[in-house]
């Protein structure tokens, strides 16, 4: 966990995602990246020193899911956690029977958890995007849009005044498993229709094969994506 701790906090004062008294909401889906993000961020507030309040939101698909040792897990950690009720499943997946529903459900969940962060007094929106993903989105961009992109590691949103960071990026997917595993974190089971059939598994396949073919290559594209430097992605306290 102290590599963890240790990328996150470089991640954090690179980019400059935390100023003090920053109130941060932590987007939870119960996957493994948003568990490790909450668990690395209450690592974190033990010994940073800017002073930060953190707050867990989850917004519900609306598919049955048990946040029983979710709620443990936050009480724990000593995290106030709340639990948004949705009917995400039925709309886009019984309404509107959508046949790539991955980006309309990724915003309409990011809307709400939004509101919910507002609603609670947050001023930032935490999300748990790491490393590979970015790699991931870079290529993605690249092969079905066309277009030199990535999600950016801090974004100030003006129709809502919240700001989204992205803590993990320099925290690889080998890494979020691996502690995981190692701490027991209780992450639920995804019951999307669309898990593991999607644009990004893909990308992910495709991703392993040329990195076995030519070692470090997705190292040389996050790289890459620093040193160009694509927008958004220019530190503010290099550390290097």
């Amino acid at each position: 966990m102290q590599k963890i701790l240790s990328l996150t906090r470089k991640c954090i004062q690179e980019y400059d995602m935390i100023s003090p008294n920053d109130r941060i909401a932590v987007g939870i889906s119960g996957g493994k990246d948003s568990l490790l993000l909450l668990a690395a961020l209450v690592g974190l507030q033990k010994f940073y020193p800017v002073p930060f309040e953190l707050e867990a939101i989850t917004v519900d698909m609306g598919m049955g899911a048990d946040y029983t040792e979710l709620k443990e897990f936050m009480r724990r950690h000593g995290v106030p956690y709340t639990v948004v009720p949705s009917e995400l499943y039925q709309i886009i997946f019984e309404e509107r029977k959508e046949t790539n529903p991955c980006s309309l459900c990724a915003k309409m969940r990011r809307g709400m958890l939004h509101d919910a962060a507002l609603e609670r007094g947050c001023n930032k929106v935490a999300l748990g995007h790491h490393w590979d993903d970015a790699v991931e989105t870079f290529m993605m961009s690249q092969i079905f849009e066309g277009r030199i992109s990535c999600f950016f590691p801090v974004t100030y949103l003006d129709r809502s005044g919240l700001t989204q960071i992205r803590p993990l990026l320099y925290v690889s997917e080998s890494l979020v498993r691996g502690a995981v595993r190692r701490y027991g974190f209780p992450v639920l089971e995804s019951k999307c229709p669309a898990n593991g059939n999607t644009k990004r598994e893909e990308i992910k396949a495709l991703l392993r094969e040329m990195n076995d073919r030519y070692p470090g290559y997705r190292e040389r594209i996050f790289g890459a994506m620093q040193r160009l430097p694509l927008p958004g992605w220019e530190k503010q306290n290099p550390r290097d």
